[in-house]
């Protein structure tokens, strides 16, 4: 048998110490991420029937890659805007439609991470679909990027209505050609949703919800939305037809970084 000599033994200790404090901070890091308060639930949980195509846990939104603290592509809501949410698909339901969410709550991290892509103006990959006439030096002085979002608060939502039978949307693949976000329907990147005129998150004055510009059936589809929610106690950001915030809010001034994921809910794993 070979035996170690003093100076071995000593390196193979001093290893598996080293190994010992890396796997203990790794357990502290863990331990000490943020989580949500208990009243902070997973949609799916009050109602499974809603759709679920979470844009910032892939790469197709304006920044171009998965966006930080999305850890699964899942919509976290306070409680009680997650009951009116359900409330609004009942409704919907029974007209034939369904309610598709696109973001729920937003941790702070993730706000950074839009600010410092902000900043950082020569990346305008994802320019050609989500803000073909603005120029990216205006994105915080037009409103379309802020150091501070609702989305962050819990309560609110960006959504759209999509007509059952849901057709399934392709997926996006990083590279491919981009068409405006207010192209025709059938020219921009395709989704199951009904017309609205613009897609999600088109840095655009025709996404704003009451834009004279957009009539006809892309006028009625938004506000069957609109009516639909604000009935039920929702507002809505008049620039984007797909934001609403649920009223009133439980935490209307915290804003959280707990990352999404079940692991950051309250009860069973």
């Amino acid at each position: 048998m070979t035996r170690l000599s003093t100076a071995s033994r000593g390196l193979v200790t001093v290893l598996a110490a080293l190994l010992c404090l890396t796997a203990a901070g790794a357990t502290a890091r863990a331990d000490t991420e943020p989580r949500a308060p208990e009243d902070f639930v997973a949609l799916r949980t009050m109602d499974p029937t809603i759709l679920q195509e979470m844009r910032y846990f892939t790469p197709h939104n304006f920044v171009g890659e998965r966006i930080d603290g999305y850890r699964q592509p899942i919509c976290v809501l306070t409680r009680p805007a997650a009951e009116a949410l359900h409330r609004a698909q009942t409704e919907l339901l029974r007209e034939g439609y369904t309610l598709k969410v696109y973001d729920c709550y937003r941790p702070q991290r993730a706000v950074d991470h839009f600010v410092r892509w902000a900043e950082d103006l020569d990346d305008q990959a994802m320019k050609s679909e989500f803000y073909p006439d603005v120029d990216k030096t205006r994105l915080f002085e037009d409103g379309y990027i802020a150091e501070k979002s609702g989305h962050s608060r819990g309560s609110t939502m960006d959504l759209t209505i999509v007509r059952l039978p849901a057709r399934p949307t392709r997926p996006y693949h990083p590279g491919e050609p981009l068409v405006p976000c207010y192209a025709p329907e059938d020219e921009r990147f395709p989704d199951n949703s009904v017309d609205m005129g613009t897609g999600f998150d088109c840095f655009d004055p025709l996404a704003h919800t009451l834009d004279p510009r957009v009539q006809g059936v892309q006028r009625a589809h938004r506000m069957l939305l609109k009516n639909t929610l604000e009935r039920l106690g929702f507002v809505n950001l008049a620039e984007e037809w797909w934001h609403y915030t649920f009223k009133p809010e439980p935490y209307p001034d915290t804003h959280f970084d707990f990352p999404v994921s079940s692991k950051s809910l309250a009860g069973p794993r």
